[in-house]
């Protein structure tokens, strides 16, 4: 879809997104979500109700976060990521409210560190993905895992902290093993081979 041919943005009026927030055409944004100063929205992207991106976030073309999503600062999403309900990004790796002397921290206090989602990767509802972490290409987050290490491509990885129990492709589905470390797509045909703990596209 073309530029041209999109719809215009579209933001709830209880919405509450910065004057400096850059939303792509075709957007978007529902009741009481938040986009923050200097975040970029790319185009056709859905921000469900009461969903947060944080200041300068970056969100790729045809980007979902569902309703009370929280995306913190400075994570970077790429193009159709899908971003369950309730899940969380986080940035902060040694969270406290006060120094040790017991005075409130500020902005000045502690450095933000990024989650970082691949093109097309879904992270399931009430999912939390503790920062600094990077979630591969079509990667999938389970529903309620908690995510402390990197996910590779293409890996579906489940549970409390979050580990592979598969692989999957671009439609979503799991994979199905094949002869000599080879896996394929049921919906799609397309096929891939397992290296080294990584899973490869097989071109023919």
């Amino acid at each position: 879809m073309s530029g041209d041919t999109l719809p215009a943005v579209r933001i709830s009026t209880s919405a509450d997104v910065s004057d400096s927030a850059e939303i792509g055409p075709g957007t978007m944004i529902w009741e009481l979500a938040q986009v923050r100063e200097h975040a970029v929205i790319g185009r056709a992207c859905v921000l469900g109700r009461g969903a947060y991106v944080g200041p300068g976030v970056a969100v790729g073309d045809h980007t979902k976060i569902q309703n009370q999503a929280l995306v913190y600062e400075p994570a970077r999403l790429g193009t159709g990521v899908f971003v369950g309900p309730a899940a969380v990004l986080t940035n902060d790796q040694y969270p406290r409210s006060t120094d040790p002397d017991g005075r409130p921290k500020s902005a000045a206090d502690w450095t933000p560190v990024a989650v970082h989602v691949g093109d097309g990767a879904s992270l399931g509802a009430r999912c939390v993905c503790v920062a600094p972490v990077t979630i591969g290409r079509w990667a999938m987050v389970a529903a309620g895992a908690v995510v402390v290490a990197d996910v590779a491509d293409f890996a579906l990885v489940a549970g409390v902290p979050a580990r592979r129990i598969g692989w999957v492709g671009p439609a979503g589905t799991p994979l199905v093993e094949g002869p000599e470390g080879t896996w394929s797509c049921t919906r799609t045909g397309q096929r891939f081979r397992e290296e080294e703990g990584r899973l490869h596209e097989l071109h023919t």
